[in-house]
C-alpha cells in the first residue's frame, strides 16, 4: 500500500485508524481514478476514528461528502450525527461500503426525515 501512487495523499490517516484504513484507500481510489472525482480531500474524522473525503463529481460543483467504512462494522445514529457535525453538517452524506472482494457500494444518508422522491 505504502507504494502506492495514492499513499501520500492518505498518509496521516491510514496508520492512525488501522480498522478503517482498507475502506478509506479502496473508496480514495475509487473516487479519484474510477469515478474521477475533482477537489477530493482528506478530512479526519477523529470522533468516527476514520477518515472521510470531500470533493466533486466530474462537470459538477456540488460538494459531496463520504465516508468509508467496511460491510462488517456496525453504525449507529450517534456516529452518524459525529460525522454530519464534523463534516459541517451538509445536507447529505454518502457511506461508502466496502466488502471483502473490494466491492463499494455508496448509499446516501440524510439527517432527518426526508421525503423520497416520487
Amino acid at each position: 500500500m505504502q507504494s502506492h501512487p495514492s499513499y501520500p495523499a492518505l498518509s496521516a490517516l491510514l496508520p492512525k485508524y488501522p480498522r478503517s484504513a482498507g475502506a478509506l484507500f479502496q473508496t480514495y481510489n475509487d473516487l479519484t481514478l474510477a469515478q474521477q472525482w475533482t477537489d477530493v480531500e482528506v478530512i479526519d474524522l477523529a470522533p468516527c476514528s476514520r477518515g472521510a473525503f470531500r470533493g466533486r463529481r466530474p462537470k459538477t460543483e456540488d460538494d459531496l461528502c463520504v465516508i468509508p467504512c467496511s460491510l462488517s462494522e456496525s453504525v449507529s445514529l450517534a456516529w452518524l450525527q459525529d460525522a454530519f457535525r464534523e463534516l459541517g453538517h451538509p445536507p447529505q452524506v454518502y457511506l461508502a461500503i466496502n466488502t471483502e472482494d473490494s466491492s463499494i457500494v455508496y448509499y446516501k444518508i440524510s439527517p432527518g426525515i426526508v421525503k423520497p422522491p416520487v
